[in-house]
């Protein structure tokens, strides 16, 4: 049983994970997402580049072939008409929209012919910063708003140096459509992982799902059905299907260690009570003519058979619960009148214990119930009752109805039960004070036999306890077959 309590927890650590920093499903989706977050951003930024670099040298190779046969067309035209007039002539001939051109003197003084709508694409402020801004080379500049590819050349007539030519190409509309395209990029990015981040995450879920199934059965899995309880995989991975059959094996070891268990607790209980019922017969002969034996004597023969009698009753007791494991406790279910069985029993304990036992009762009280079990269930909590509350403290029955369910209510004015101790009283050989345990005769079993007991007529039983104040013990039992 230890074993299995350690394999439970085991598996409920790791239930508990998969939305822990440490656990596998989490750093699986975590990893994954940062390769992908990676990926994709690296492939986004290149193709931004690409793009940015695609538009540059589509433009920049139109401006730079202008710039490279404009000293060629002025002197062609040059050769048929004036001078300024052919350099006009060039630059009508090689505008576009867009596209502006101007020729200034060698000492950058004198403007010797311009595009026609110069004056109008650029103000008195711009046209300051593009002069200073001329690169030999074409290149793309922000000016303001807009983006424009710059170049400045020298004009050569005949072997004559005549000014210098400056070319202005504006490109703003395919740098912003290069921009929405690359937002769009982005955007297409981040839905592209969020997207496959959730499916990855599924995925991983789904192949993680036969270890919550594992979770699952261990946290159902009881003593009773460890021969019956199997885990069957069929579309999991491998390991884990090896994994299952390693945990069918392991419960079917512990099913018949459980089984080889109960049969010795069981044999030893029923072979060692008998010889010891024997015993304490002979010794109880042995009191009643005790006339001629000492005082030390007769002590020693009242040790030994209390001792022998506290025996029989652990014995019996391990009997019982062996008994109950294996199936054999067999449970006669009437319906009874709960307020005539308490009053009876407590008229009982009232003769054995000289104790005070109040019952209370609002309504006449039916359930489906075994009258003896019920009876033995009684008067073990009575006798708890008894031991741990004071003399002049009165035990109290109440008998009413919760949720269509009977309930019997077990009260004492005692010690009180630590609130760590509350969940496992009802766990076989358990004693929250071992001394006072063994002063009043008590093996831990008693409770156990109770829960069994009242499990075994399809009811509960649940503990309340203030610590110094009172214990309430609350039988829910059964009111239809």
């Amino acid at each position: 049983m230890q074993l299995i309590h350690q394999f439970r927890e085991a598996i409920r650590r790791v239930r508990q994970r998969h939305f822990d920093p440490a656990s596998l499903q989490f750093r699986l989706t975590a990893e994954i997402a940062l390769l992908l977050v990676l990926g994709l951003s690296s492939v986004a930024i290149w193709t931004s580049w690409k793009m940015q670099q695609i538009l540059i040298a589509t433009h920049t190779q139109g401006v730079e072939n202008i710039a490279t046969r404009f000293s060629r067309d002025v002197e062609l035209y040059s050769e048929m008409l004036p001078l300024e007039t052919g350099l006009q002539k060039t630059i009508d001939k090689v505008s576009v929209p867009g596209l502006v051109i101007w020729v200034k003197s060698t000492d950058e003084q004198t403007l010797l012919a311009q595009s026609d709508g110069m004056d109008s694409a650029f103000s008195t402020t711009e046209k300051l910063m593009l002069i200073a801004a001329m690169p030999l080379k074409p290149q793309v500049y922000p000016v303001g708003n807009r983006y424009l590819i710059l170049c400045k050349s020298s004009v050569t007539v005949r072997g004559k140096l005549l000014g210098k030519v400056y070319i202005a190409q504006d490109v703003t509309r395919d740098q912003r459509q290069l921009v929405t395209a690359i937002q769009s990029l982005a955007i297409v990015c981040v839905l592209a992982i969020i997207m496959t981040l959730v499916a990855i995450a599924l995925r991983i879920r789904r192949s993680l799902q036969p270890l919550q199934d594992m979770s699952q059965m261990a946290g159902a899995i009881s003593a009773e059905d460890l021969d019956q309880a199997k885990l069957h995989l069929s579309h999991a991975p491998s390991e884990l299907k090896e994994l299952a059959q390693m945990f069918n094996r392991m419960l079917s070891r512990l099913s018949d260690a459980w089984e080889q268990q109960r049969q010795f607790v069981s044999n030893v209980s029923h072979e060692l009570r008998t010889p010891l019922t024997v015993v304490v017969g002979y010794l109880q002969s042995l009191l009643r003519r005790s006339h001629n034996l000492s005082d030390y004597q007769k002590e020693a023969l009242e040790t030994a058979t209390s001792e022998a009698e506290r025996t029989v009753r652990l014995l019996q007791d391990l009997l019982d619960l062996a008994r109950a494991d294996s199936g054999y406790m067999h449970y006669r279910l009437e319906t009874v009148i709960l307020n005539d069985l308490v009053a009876e029993v407590a008229g009982m304990a009232e003769k054995f214990s000289h104790r005070f036992i109040r019952v209370e009762a609002e309504e006449q009280v039916e359930a489906v119930v075994d009258r003896d079990r019920l009876k033995q269930v009684l008067i073990n909590l009575i006798d708890n009752a008894v031991k741990y509350s004071e003399f002049d403290q009165p035990v109290e029955l109440i008998v009413g109805r919760v949720a269509q369910q009977a309930m019997i209510q077990v009260r004492d004015r005692g010690a009180g039960i630590p609130l760590q101790d509350q969940s496992r009283i009802f766990e076989r050989f358990y004693r929250v004070d071992e001394a006072r345990a063994r002063s009043t005769g008590g093996h831990g079993l008693g409770l156990a036999i109770v829960k069994t007991l009242v499990e075994g007529m399809s009811g509960t039983i649940t503990v309340r306890s203030k610590p110094g104040e009172e214990t309430i013990f609350e039988l829910v039992l059964p009111t239809q077959y």
